[in-house]
């Protein structure tokens, strides 16, 4: 289960890749836009200020999320979907992916499907977390394969569930698309107050720590959130009332060919 105020206790530094990302579409006049994992919606209503003209959906396969996202004042339509479900309509020019497909083991196949059927001159803009090998993800591999949760967690926790931006880049390529990819690693300076959890153990909680939490029971997560937490600790330590978090993220925008007289949409 996705808890949306968890999720948007870092509100501002999940939502600076969405700007980087959006920044990078060179879409002037889409008929229709998705994103895909909208999440909350919140950074989705951004979409219908960019283009207004233009049919914006937001798609998620969290009810909770989307129950929140429908609560805003914005004219986007928001449903309950499956990614893995999700078919390209003759009008779809824009496809929006921000930090989902990590979820999803089969997304580069994904991609490709959507390269082929999405219209000529349509752009698929991705962004996923490529920090899988920090410090962070190196502790919560080595706390959840403790012999009292390795049967439990070991499944659910992959090394590298996504590519670097040169993988993307070439997978889109070999479809005919024309892309622009690349990384970019933030630097998050997160409040550490001395009388709350660790910050980056409140951050992973948002997100890598979902399914976690949704597998163990009450007595066995505090456990385990107590063990990670140290380990946190001594990987983040508290500097000036604040945690440096470098955060690594990788970043693609494909256009499909374009058919002569669409180059502007």
């Amino acid at each position: 289960m996705w808890d949306p105020m968890t999720y948007l206790r870092y509100g501002d530094e999940r939502a600076r890749p969405f700007h980087d990302l959006l920044a990078r579409v060179p879409t002037v006049r889409p008929r229709a836009v998705v994103d895909l994992g909208c999440g909350p919606g919140t950074l989705t209503a951004l979409l219908a200020e960019r283009w207004p003209g233009s049919r914006i959906t937001g798609l998620d396969a969290a009810p909770e999320m989307i129950d929140r996202a429908a609560r805003l004042d914005s004219p986007v339509e928001f449903a309950v979907a499956d990614v893995h479900h999700w078919r390209p309509g003759r009008d779809q020019d824009v496809v929006i992916s921000n930090a989902v497909l990590q979820w999803v083991p089969d997304h580069r196949a994904l991609l490709t499907r959507w390269a082929r059927e999405l219209p000529a001159g349509a752009v698929i803009a991705v962004q996923v977390p490529g920090n899988f090998d920090a410090p962070s993800h190196r502790a919560l591999r080595t706390v959840a394969n403790r012999p009292a949760w390795r049967t439990l967690l070991g499944p659910l926790l992959r090394e590298a569930p996504v590519d670097d931006s040169v993988g993307y880049a070439r997978l889109l390529a070999t479809e005919g698309c024309t892309v622009d990819a690349w990384e970019t690693s933030y630097v998050h300076l997160l409040p550490a107050p001395a009388d709350a959890d660790h910050p980056v153990l409140r951050w992973m909680e948002g997100t890598a720590l979902r399914p976690v939490r949704a597998t163990l029971d009450a007595a066995s997560w505090a456990d385990f959130r107590v063990e990670l937490g140290v380990r946190l600790a001594e990987a983040y330590p508290v500097q000036q009332g604040q945690v440096c978090f470098p955060f690594r993220r990788v970043f693609f925008v494909a256009r499909t060919a374009a058919a002569r007289g669409e180059e502007n949409l």
